[in-house]
């Protein structure tokens, strides 16, 4: 089995790794290594700790990252907080909306409640949702993790992210990373699991002891959380059909999806309508899936309609706070009366909900080869830039990973040399390596 589940996960790194992946190959090693080691900031009041990391100073396109070497580097401050060395970081959608200033007003609110009495900056900020490191300290009350521990976590859209040499977290946002994963796999899953946990078991009333047999549809399947809702449901023994563009098929049927539907053909609404009614549908995209896709849901047996795009964000950042959250929850209360009252079915909004203890749960199915990290490129530290542009194309196959510590990019550099296989692997192969599992 280990041997199986090291060559799938390479397979799948190896199928979607892009030319981007190979161009560690191509930078020197004094040209990265600036980037990692620790620095004393030129303040002229005093000495302070500093770290590397990429800051945004104002809301807006891909021009406003920039790559510092002088942010103080965070400390343990509480008694239950740990501090993360970053080995790998991954991008999610959410940091390309984050920095465009998406929930500016709500996650400043958040980071500081007095915020709201004053005008102070939010800036700099770092980005990144996604951590996989070691823990280099740990707070006087911490008891679940040592240092020298290598772990993973989804960082909280609050608190400072992961493209930076350190972050510091609470320990119960805090996973012990899997064994059988290197922290450039590692990364691609944090924050996917948990937004895809907190969907479909709190929203969606899934889990492993209810989900047997039960049928799911997933709009917008390739991407991160599709690719990784897939493998989960499919553990639990759910029947999972999925859309997605035709050249990702042989992707989402690799994980295990059994049925799925082109949704750039003209008939794809009909094609669902064929077919036998859902129990959840978990919606990625948003836009107009929701008028089409409520009556593909059974009716009057508890059925549930779960999206993960909803206008919370959107409208406080608009129309303000209190007005803002207003209309958010007036249109979620108006959508869920309807439907409950029109067809019994559910409708719910699911969000992010960063969570250690269900990171416990998923490392135990990644080591057992239930779940395989779909990574589709990899960027060195100094090509954070390139990395979100990479992202911005859409049309993701999985994850988008930047390799934060010298030493992952040495690991990556030694991958991309020796693996027996290629960028042009066939998606037989995915799909072969995940039916052994």
């Amino acid at each position: 089995m280990g041997s199986v589940r090291a060559m799938a996960s390479t397979r799948l790194l190896c199928l979607f790794n892009t030319k981007a992946a190979c161009s560690a190959k191509t930078l020197s090693r004094a040209s990265r290594s600036v980037c990692f080691k620790r620095h004393v900031c030129s303040s002229p009041s005093r000495l302070q700790g500093c770290m590397s990391a990429w800051v945004i100073d104002q809301y807006g396109t891909n021009e406003v990252l920039r790559y510092t070497e002088e942010l103080t580097a965070p400390s343990v401050n509480s008694a239950s907080e740990v501090m993360i060395k970053v080995h790998s970081a991954s991008l999610n959608p959410l940091d390309v909306s984050m920095r465009g200033g998406y929930g500016a007003k709500l996650l400043k609110l958040r980071r500081d409640p007095m915020s709201v009495m004053d005008s102070d900056s939010e800036f700099p900020l770092v980005l990144g949702r996604d951590v996989s490191g070691v823990v280099v300290d740990c707070g006087s009350e911490v008891t679940h993790f040592v240092p020298g521990d290598e772990v993973w976590a989804a960082v909280p859209p609050w608190k400072p992210g992961s493209l930076s040499e350190y972050v510091v977290l609470t320990e119960y946002e805090v996973s012990l990373k899997p064994k059988s994963l290197s922290h450039t796999e590692a990364a691609s899953i944090p924050y996917v699991a948990n937004t895809a946990l907190s969907a479909l078991v709190n929203a969606g009333g899934l889990c492993r002891d209810s989900a047997s047999n039960k049928r799911v549809l997933i709009t917008g399947g390739s991407g991160g959380i599709g690719t990784f809702s897939i493998q989960l449901l499919k553990a639990w023994g759910a029947h999972v059909t999925v859309t997605c563009s035709q050249n990702a098929e042989g992707l989402v049927r690799g994980l295990g999806a059994d049925e799925v539907v082109d949704y750039t053909a003209g008939d794809a609404t009909e094609q669902l309508e064929t077919m036998e009614k859902f129990d959840v549908i978990l919606d990625n995209v948003g836009g107009d899936t929701e008028e089409w896709a409520m009556g593909l849901l059974k009716p009057w047996s508890g059925a549930k309609y779960v999206t993960l795009v909803s206008p919370l964000l959107l409208s406080t950042d608009s129309m303000g706070l209190l007005d803002g959250a207003f209309q958010a929850g007036f249109t979620l209360h108006n959508k869920a009366v309807q439907n409950i009252i029109s067809s019994g079915v559910f409708y719910r909004w699911g969000f992010y909900t960063p969570d250690g203890p269900a990171l416990d749960e998923i490392s135990k199915l990644v080591d057992a080869g239930k779940i395989l990290p779909v990574v589709e490129a990899q960027f060195p530290f100094t090509q954070v830039p390139q990395a979100f542009q990479k992202l911005e194309e859409g049309h993701a196959r999985g994850k988008t990973v930047v390799r934060v510590a010298e030493e992952d990019d040495r690991q990556a550099e030694e991958l991309v040399q020796n693996s027996p296989c290629g960028t042009a692997e066939s998606e037989q192969g995915v799909q072969e390596s995940a039916k052994h599992n």
